[in-house]
């Protein structure tokens, strides 16, 4: 079966809509690229993108690592 992965410009032009749901998914609490990817149902490398880009701009924020040096990140403290 061939790779069925989007090209980064697809997965990029999807950042604003997925902004809100990975916002979403941490309203919890902490979590990590791959728990998140699991509750979107999207590839990790998709939701890699849009946490950075959430990163980026001051959306979400790096807290901790996990016992196997998964990043956990979390909504990001109003100032």
């Amino acid at each position: 079966m061939p790779d069925l992965m989007r090209e980064p410009r697809e997965v990029m032009r999807d950042e604003m809509v997925m902004r809100d749901r990975v916002l979403e998914t941490l309203r919890d609490g902490p979590l990590t690229i791959p728990e998140i990817a699991q509750i979107l149902g999207f590839p990790d490398y998709e939701v890699m993108h849009w946490v950075m880009a959430g990163w980026k701009y001051g959306h979400i924020a790096e807290i901790d690592t996990t016992e196997d040096d998964h990043y956990r990140y979390a909504i990001a403290a109003k100032e």
